[in-house]
């Protein structure tokens, strides 16, 4: 049974950062709804602690989430984050009221009460990142305070020696003793033995592979990126030539990428059929324009070009996916917003014939590479840069049509060579070139011009849930420009995108 540190999500967009920073000190975790939690079956599930998350609601709102703390107080170790931390206070009688003012941002720790198992190494005037609005006022009789800040009283308490509560954050990177808080919890208080690798994921994944498939055929839905690629790969060593992977070419793909990838696959070994369907898919899109609706078409298409492929396989059962965590955090989060559907986990039909197979569900982007590197997969295919499974589609504002994806296609290809010339493309996540829903006047030669604008983006991250705009040097950004410009019949005006995220997304669409 492998042992796990639970995370409670109640909502906060931060919980993922949790999940990732006990991963890093090589400890299972998995995220799961706050109301999911399988009271009484913590052995069976291999749980050796459990932490609340935070949330963007009050504990003190009539629909605030809640769970039954008694049923876990005293069986496992319990940190509370924030909301979970004001989820124990008002639990067990104490009080949690609106700040004077929302507290958000750094602060230093005081007043630490060393002796506590919680702090140990942890020292007065390090930093924290605080992010509420409502803070603990007063503790139940029976919790202790083990720590403050210049602004909150409370900033830690224990409760007994099963269950502490920090208002801070220390899955934050500001936090800079946040990583040695989390190792005092999941190694010191839950006695984990840190042995979770991409070694060890492997081994566990192709024998639940096997137990779970049995003899049935598995196709798979190529998409050309890492993701979909490591999950062909894992599956090949769980079930062999049971697996059929399909490559579609909805037309949308970038240059030359095709042909080049479907030699890639070959190389791998694996058992793949090339189709190209994008005559369906520019049929299906003519004329839409709303993001949304061209990611369930694209999504709705995908499925349809597998089932009838599938069909042409004997008895194959399941349809195998690439779909990673952030897909599934970022298409519905606990409090049901959508942000976007990925094409992995929005369009599928209420009917779909075959049943899902989806083996790097939980990983993060860096994870799944890690996995790759462990099962061998050549590098070049490793730092692929992310690609939106819609394609240049959710790259194109506006109408989808060949002649706007064949010139998005040049602009991006001369960026994307560009990094790599100038050994740019590792040292950023992703990269691509948009196309723009607008027309602006230029100078070609002595003739007025009037012709289409593309934006560059290219983002630094670790995981895709955050990301920060790659500070490129301008040497390059205007050489990248001068060649797309004069390179690429319709385009004359070149911008670079400067946005982080939150608030954009890496994506347009």
């Amino acid at each position: 049974m492998q042992e796990k540190i639970v995370i409670l999500d109640f909502g906060s967009q931060t919980t993922q950062l949790i999940g990732r920073r006990i991963r890093e000190l090589g400890i299972y975790s998995e995220i799961i709804p706050y109301h999911k939690y399988p009271y009484g079956h913590e052995a069976d599930e291999g749980i050796i602690g459990v932490i609340l998350s935070g949330s963007p609601l009050s504990v003190y709102d009539p629909k605030a989430f809640t769970i039954d703390l008694e049923a876990i107080k005293g069986r496992l170790p319990v940190l509370g984050i924030c909301y979970g931390a004001q989820l124990m206070a008002r639990t067990y009688g104490g009080n949690v009221e609106p700040a004077p003012s929302r507290e958000y941002g750094r602060a230093r720790l005081c007043d630490i009460d060393t002796s506590c198992p919680l702090f140990e190494g942890i020292a007065n005037g390090e930093q924290v990142w605080m992010s509420h609005g409502d803070t603990i006022t007063l503790l139940p009789e029976s919790f202790s305070r083990i720590a403050s800040t210049d602004s909150v009283a409370l900033a830690a308490f224990s409760a007994g020696d099963k269950m502490w509560g920090v208002q801070f954050h220390p899955e934050v990177y500001h936090s800079e003793c946040g990583m040695q808080l989390l190792r005092n919890f999941a190694v010191g208080i839950c006695g984990a033995s840190c042995s979770w690798s991409p070694e060890s994921f492997i081994e566990s994944t192709v024998a639940e592979l096997r137990a779970m498939l049995g003899n049935d055929k598995v196709v798979l839905g190529l998409s050309g990126g890492v993701d979909s690629s490591v999950a062909a790969v894992l599956l090949n060593k769980a079930i062999g030539d049971r697996l059929t992977c399909i490559f579609v070419d909805h037309g949308m793909l970038r240059y030359h990428e095709f042909e080049d990838v479907l030699n890639d696959y070959r190389c791998l070994g694996l058992n793949v059929r090339g189709i190209d369907a994008s005559d369906r898919f520019f049929a299906d899109l003519a004329g839409v324009t709303e993001p949304e609706k061209k990611r369930k078409i694209i999504g709705a298409d995908f499925i349809k070009v597998f089932d009838e492929e599938a069909a042409k396989i004997k008895d194959v059962r399941w349809l195998a996916q690439g779909t990673i965590y952030p897909d599934c955090i970022e298409s519905l989060s606990i409090t049901g917003m959508v942000i976007k559907s990925h094409h992995n986990v929005g369009g599928l039909p209420e009917r779909m014939k075959l049943k899902l197979c989806e083996p790097l569900r939980l990983l993060f982007k860096d994870e799944v590479r890690a996995v790759g590197r462990s099962l061998g997969m050549p590098q070049h295919l490793i730092d692929r840069h992310p690609f939106p499974g819609p394609g240049l589609a959710v790259r194109i504002l506006g109408e989808v049509t060949r002649e706007k994806v064949n010139v998005l296609q040049q602009a991006d290809h001369i960026f994307i060579s560009g990094l790599r010339k100038h050994g740019l493309y590792n040292k950023v996540w992703q990269a691509g070139a948009i196309l723009l829903p607008v027309q602006s006047v230029g100078v070609m030669g002595d003739e007025r011009t009037y012709e289409n604008a593309v934006a560059l983006r290219a983002v630094t991250s670790t995981d895709a849930m955050t990301a920060d705009w790659a500070h490129l040097p301008y040497e390059f950004l205007a050489g990248v420009s001068n060649d797309i410009i004069n390179k690429v019949r319709g385009v004359n005006r070149v911008c670079y995108d400067i946005s982080s995220k939150p608030p954009a997304t890496i994506e347009w669409e």
